[in-house]
Order: C-alpha cells, then sequence, then structure tokens
C-alpha cells in the first residue's frame, strides 16, 4: 500500500531523515520505534505533505504522493492523527469529528458520524461537549476518530499513548487493534515500543534519520539490541 524509498527530508541545513526506506502493505500494523529526534515524527510529516522532502519518493497505492499538498493527500486515502492531538478545544465534539469530514460529501456525514461513534460510543455520551473539557485519553479517542472521518485507507498515529494514564493507554491500544480487524492499515509511531511491538505485523527501528533495524515485531522483540534500547532490559 505504501513505499518510502530513500526518503530525504531537511529542516534549514539539517537532514532529518537520511535515506529512510520502509514499506506498509495493506491490513497491516507497522510501527516506528527510535528515541526522541530519531526521525519518526518527520516520515508521518513527510508522508501527510505537512512537510516536503527534498530527495526519494513516496508511493501510496501505486501513485507518487511526495510533495503533493496535504488536502490532496487525505483525499487519497491517508489520515494523520498528530502527536499531541491537535483537537479544537473550543468546538463541540461533534463539530470536530464533522471537520475531519470535510471531503465528504454532504449526504455521507451524518452516516460516517454514526459510524464513527460506534467505535467510540464514550464520545457519543460526549458529542455536544468541547473537545476542550475532555479527558487526555477522551481526547485522544476524539483526534482518532476525526482522523477516521474521512474514511481512510491508511490511518497514521503519533505517539497516540503520550501523557495518558495506563488504565487509558490500555484502552487505545485496543482500539488500534480493533481498527485493523475493520481492515484498515495503521502505521504507528509510538515511544512505548513494547506496546507498539505487541499490537504490531513489523517494525522498523530509526536512528538518526536512518533505518538501523527491520523484521516482523516478535523478531525485533527478541532482538538484544531493541531490547536494551527500547524495552528496558
Amino acid at each position: 500500500m505504501l513505499r518510502l524509498t530513500d526518503l530525504e527530508l531537511r529542516y534549514g541545513p539539517i537532514r532529518a531523515l537520511k535515506g529512510v526506506t520502509l514499506d506498509v502493505a495493506a491490513g497491516e500494523i507497522v510501527t516506528l520505534i527510535g528515541a526522541n529526534g530519531a526521525g519518526k515524527s518527520s516520515t508521518l510529516k513527510a508522508i501527510s505533505g505537512i512537510h516536503g522532502t527534498s530527495g526519494g519518493s513516496i508511493v501510496f497505492a501505486g501513485r507518487r504522493i511526495d510533495n503533493l499538498p496535504p488536502h490532496e493527500i487525505v483525499a487519497l486515502g491517508i489520515s494523520h492523527c498528530p502527536e499531541g492531538r491537535r483537537i479544537f478545544g473550543d468546538l463541540s465534539v461533534r463539530e470536530n469529528l464533522l471537520m475531519g469530514g470535510y471531503l465528504l460529501a454532504k449526504h455521507e456525514m451524518a452516516g460516517r458520524l454514526d459510524e464513527v461513534l460506534g467505535l467510540f460510543p464514550r464520545l457519543g455520551e460526549r458529542i455536544h461537549q468541547a473537545g476542550g473539557t475532555l479527558s487526555g485519553g477522551e481526547q485522544q479517542m476524539l483526534a482518532i476518530a476525526r482522523a477516521l472521518m474521512c474514511k481512510p485507507g491508511l490511518l497514521m498515529l503519533d505517539e497516540p499513548s503520550l501523557g495518558l494514564a495506563p488504565i487509558m493507554v490500555e484502552k487505545i491500544f485496543e482500539t488500534i487493534v480493533a481498527l485493523k480487524q475493520t481492515g484498515l492499515t495503521v502505521l504507528l509511531v509510538e515511544q512505548n515500543a513494547g506496546a507498539a511491538l505487541e499490537i504490531s505485523d513489523r517494525g522498523y527501528v530509526l536512528e538518526i534519520g536512518q533505518v538501523t533495524l527491520s523484521g516482523t515485531s516478535a523478531a525485533l522483540r527478541d532482538d538484544q539490541r531493541v531490547a536494551q534500547a527500547y524495552l528496558g532490559g
């Protein structure tokens, strides 16, 4: 479904991505793990068009998309749920979700809203509540639900467990697994490497803008380099 080849990305003189090559097959959960500054979020920003690339290519569903504007990339079927949730705090839950579905035809909106709320019943209970008054976990649910409104084929999640209580972290990861079971493809960036490798099919380890290891999630969990650097033992 998605293939990055020798991807380069710069912030001024700084090379944030240095020839990143990876692929994601339809129906997979693929995780990117690495330390802060490794290039994980930059990879997602390049795919979603938030930041332009300076080399290499990104191909999605057979079409080259590097350096397309973000709204065209969303229309092709890629949704990006950014780090820090970035919901509209002054808007209600319903209004946040409608913003996520801005590409839908008017007659599709109500049905899609019902589908997404079916995945997140807690949001249905708070449908008229301002997003900024939700708990951190509820805001993360809202951010994911908003990203799902436009019916993506690929959902990219950046640090969905960041700052959440353990019980809510568990709920978020259960939700990601449930989304995969609906046929959705997921590219996951997550500091909680142990949890990410538990639910994903494959993974890539990024270090200072380069892929240094890749393989099945089971193989990465068993790799002593990964265990020592990211799994605490």
